[in-house]
């Protein structure tokens, strides 16, 4: 090949692999792919292998090299490109927010199975982030009321955004702004409002969000701040110098948020309501041992993940 030739999709993405493992980079190969993929506006990362030979033009080649550069800072690939898929619904990514996690699905499914039964059931997010959770419970639960809260402003700015991109037309009003019929989509409703836990979940929210200002809550989601303080120079460059600090750390042993918002919950639930929380993997025991500090909630379990490790806890209201 002469000297001058054009550089090919396969030469860049063996060159890139190369450098995203002498950086550090998890999955180089596999992060390479999406980026070369995603840069040269393929359909998907499949089409690299049907292009392997395609010559590169010197604007292609400046587009990949300024995406590369990002990563291999440990920029987050969600950022670089922009978003990521929650249970098919693609969710923006920036750093307003956690990216949120395949494993985190999971929490939907047990929404969904904890609700069969209950028509127009009130599911509450508190720390929605992106919005992804309750995007996905507004889409797939019918007839859902579903509430999202976060602290950070910024965060319901994100969620709002993500909303609206997944058909929730309107979901950017505040709940305390919204009309008395919600947000329509096709199955459910999605609102948010901004405050500290439950301090977000008003009178004056229930009456615009479930149309009835002392309206109890029959499903409870969370996946709050649970990394101890003491692991912050454990975390991964993609963690530690890109999500937001609020949304990572929980305290010494890391379930200050949890067992703060497990106080709140005494008669805000319907019997029978779930708490579904999202933990690390060594918490799981910590809070059945403290059980009976919430005799107003049963403990239910601790559950895996799909990788099965530890990743949730469930309580009951009696």
């Amino acid at each position: 090949m002469p000297a001058n030739a054009p550089m090919t999709v396969l030469e860049i993405l063996n060159r890139t692999k190369v450098f995203f493992e002498k950086k550090g980079v998890p999955d180089a190969r596999l992060d390479a792919e999406y980026i070369i993929s995603y840069g040269l506006k393929m359909k998907n990362r499949m089409d690299l292998y049907l292009n392997f030979e395609k010559p590169l033009t010197p604007a292609e080649l400046d587009v990949l090299r300024t995406m590369v550069a990002r990563r291999a800072t440990r920029e987050p690939l969600q950022h670089i490109i922009g978003d990521t898929s929650f249970r098919g619904f693609i969710i923006r990514c920036d750093r307003r927010a956690l990216i949120p996690r395949p494993e985190t699905e999971s929490l939907v499914d047990m929404a969904a199975d904890s609700l069969k039964g209950i028509e127009n059931p009130f599911i509450v997010e508190i720390g929605t982030g992106t919005g992804a959770i309750s995007i996905a419970c507004a889409k797939e639960i019918a007839g859902a009321k579903v509430l999202a809260t976060d602290v950070s402003e910024d965060a319901l700015a994100l969620a709002r955004t993500n909303a609206e991109a997944n058909g929730l037309g309107g979901a950017n009003a505040d709940a305390d702004a919204a009309n008395a019929n919600g947000t329509a989509s096709s199955t459910g409703s999605l609102q948010f409002a901004q405050g500290d836990l439950l301090g977000a979940v008003t009178a004056e929210v229930l009456s615009k969000v479930a149309g009835d200002a002392s309206a109890k809550i029959d499903c409870l989601i969370a996946n709050l701040p649970y990394i101890p303080d003491g692991e912050k120079d454990k975390l991964q460059p993609e963690v530690a110098k890109y999500d937001p600090a609020l949304a990572l750390f929980g305290g010494a042993d890391g379930l200050d948020l949890v067992r703060k918002l497990l106080q709140q919950t005494e008669g805000r639930l319907k019997p029978g309501a779930s708490i579904l929380l999202e933990i690390g993997s060594e918490q799981g025991e910590m809070l059945k041992a403290e059980a009976e500090k919430y005799p107003w909630l049963e403990f239910t379990g601790i559950h895996k993940d799909f990788c099965n490790n530890v990743r949730f806890v469930s309580y009951k209201a009696k």
